[in-house]
C-alpha cells in the first residue's frame, strides 16, 4: 500500500504534460504567496500592538493573538475543500477575502464591540490562516510543470516567500505602527490579503486530479492516517515537526544570550534579524542552485545541518560569531525546508496533496508554538538548555528516520522513496 501510494504522487510530480504558466505563472504565484504570507506573518504583532497602545492589557493581547493563531491547528479540515474543488484557486482566493474582511472588521470594531466579538472575527482569519500558507504551496507543482529541477527552483521561491512574509510582515508593522497607527498596520495587512485574492485568482487553472470522482477524496482523519503509514511521507512530518521544535527556541534564546554576551539586550534583534537574513539567502542558494537527489535523504542530512547551526549558537562566545551562528542556522534551515516542501510534492497522492501540505503546515506550527513556549520555560534554568535540547532531538530524529528507511518493507525489499 505504501508504495502504491508513493507512486502516485511521485507520478503527478512527474508526469504532468506541461507546465500551466511557466515563467509568468510563477512570477504571479510568488507576488500572490509574498502578499498572503506577509499578511499572516504580520497580524499577530499587528494585534498585539492594536491592544497595548489602546490601554488593553498584556493579557488581552496574548489572548487575541492566540485567536489568530491557534485556529491554524484547523487547517487540515478546512484543507479537504481545496482537493475538492473543480478550481481550487477559487477556494484560496474565498480564503484571502475572508480573512480580510474579518481581520479589517475585527480591527474596525475594536473597543466598540465586546472582546469576544473581536476574537472571534479574528478566529474566523485564522482559520483561513492555513490555506494563505500550505494551501497556496499546494499549486506550485501544477504550475511549474513535470521537470525536477524546475520544481526545485520553484521551491525556493517559495521558501522565500515565507521568509519574506515572517521577516517583513512584523518589520512592516511595526514601521506603520510607528509612522500611523497599529490599526493602520493591521488593515494594510487585510488589503495586502485581498489584493493576493486576486493575484491568485490569475494564476494558471489546473484540472483537478481527481477527475470529479469527489468520493476518491479522503476526509482529514483519512488522510492523516495516509500520512502515518507511507512511510517517505511519515518522515517528512516528524523530521517537520522536530527541526520547527529546536529552531523555535532561537528568539527566545537570543533574549537571553545578550547577558551571556554582555551586550544590551536590544541588540537580540540583531540576532533574530541574522536569522531572518540567514533565511532569505539560504532561498537564494536553492534558487541559484536547486536541491538534487531524494528528498528523503536531503531531509535527513540537512536536519544534522541545522543541528550544527544550533550547535554553533549554543557554544558561541562573541556576539560577532553569534550572529554568523544564528544566520549559517537560518541558511541551513531554509535548506531543509525546500526538501521537505520537495518531500510534501513528490510523495503525496495528488487527490490529497492540498490537504498533505496544510496538514504538515499545521503540524509543523503546533510544534514550532510548543518549542517557544518549551524555550520560555528552560532558559530561567540555563539559557542553552532549550538549544541542547534542540539538537538531541533532531538528531534522535535522524537517527530513527535512517534505522526506519533501512528496515525491510512488507514485501522483503528496502524501503527506498520513489521521487
Amino acid at each position: 500500500m505504501n508504495r502504491q501510494h508513493i507512486a502516485i504522487g511521485a507520478n503527478a510530480a512527474t508526469a504532468s504534460p506541461s507546465p500551466a504558466g511557466g515563467r509568468g505563472g510563477l512570477g504571479r504565484y510568488v507576488i500572490a504567496a509574498t502578499l498572503a504570507r506577509t499578511a499572516d506573518g504580520g497580524v499577530v504583532v499587528a494585534v498585539i500592538l492594536l491592544v497595548t497602545s489602546s490601554g488593553g492589557s498584556g493579557t488581552l493581547a496574548g489572548a487575541l493573538g492566540a485567536c489568530v493563531t491557534a485556529p491554524h491547528l484547523l487547517g487540515p479540515f478546512v484543507a479537504r475543500p481545496l482537493d475538492l474543488a473543480q478550481d481550487g484557486r477559487k477556494v484560496i482566493a474565498a480564503a484571502c477575502l475572508l480573512y480580510a474582511a474579518a481581520l479589517t472588521t475585527g480591527v474596525l470594531t475594536y473597543t466598540r464591540v465586546p472582546a469576544l466579538v473581536t476574537g472571534l472575527l479574528l478566529a474566523v482569519a485564522g482559520v483561513c490562516g492555513p490555506l494563505l500558507t500550505g494551501g497556496i504551496s499546494s499549486r506550485l507543482p501544477a504550475i511549474v510543470g513535470p521537470r525536477l529541477r524546475t520544481q526545485r527552483r520553484a521551491q525556493a521561491w517559495d521558501v522565500a516567500t515565507y521568509g519574506i512574509g515572517g521577516t517583513v510582515g512584523p518589520s512592516l508593522v511595526a514601521a506603520l505602527s510607528g509612522w500611523a497607527s497599529p490599526s493602520a498596520a493591521a488593515l494594510a495587512l487585510a488589503a495586502g490579503a485581498g489584493v493576493a485574492a486576486g493575484c491568485v485568482l490569475l494564476l494558471p487553472y489546473a484540472p483537478v486530479p481527481h477527475g470529479g470522482d469527489r468520493a476518491a477524496i479522503p476526509k482529514p482523519g483519512a488522510t492523516m492516517a495516509l500520512m502515518a503509514r507511507t512511510s517517505p511521507l511519515r518522515r517528512t512530518v516528524y523530521l517537520t515537526m522536530i527541526v520547527a521544535l529546536g529552531v523555535a527556541a532561537l528568539p527566545i534564546t537570543a533574549v537571553h544570550m545578550t547577558k551571556i554576551l554582555g551586550i544590551a539586550s536590544s541588540t537580540a534583534a540583531v540576532l533574530t534579524a541574522a536569522y531572518g537574513l540567514g533565511n532569505l539567502a539560504g532561498s537564494a542558494v536553492v534558487m541559484l542552485f536547486p536541491l538534487t537527489g531524494d528528498p528523503d535523504r536531503l531531509m535527513r542530512r540537512l536536519a544534522l545541518g541545522v543541528v550544527t547551526g544550533l550547535a554553533l549558537v549554543a557554544a558561541s562566545q562573541f556576539f560577532a560569531l553569534s550572529v554568523a551562528a544564528y544566520a549559517l542556522t537560518g541558511i541551513l534551515n531554509a535548506l531543509f525546508f525546500a526538501a521537505t516542501l520537495a518531500a510534501r510534492t513528490e510523495y503525496a497522492p495528488a487527490g490529497v496533496r492540498g490537504q498533505v501540505f496544510i496538514w504538515v503546515a499545521a503540524l509543523k506550527i503546533t510544534s514550532g508554538s510548543a518549542g517557544t513556549a518549551l524555550a520560555g520555560s528552560l532558559t530561567g534554568l540555563d539559557v542553552r538548555l532549550p538549544l541542547l535540547l534542540g539538537i538531541a532531538g533532531i538528531m534522535t530524529a535522524v537517527v530513527a528516520a535512517t534505522f526506519e528507511k533501512r528496515l525491510p518493507s512488507p514485501n522483503g525489499s528496502r524501503d527506498r522513496a520513489q521521487a
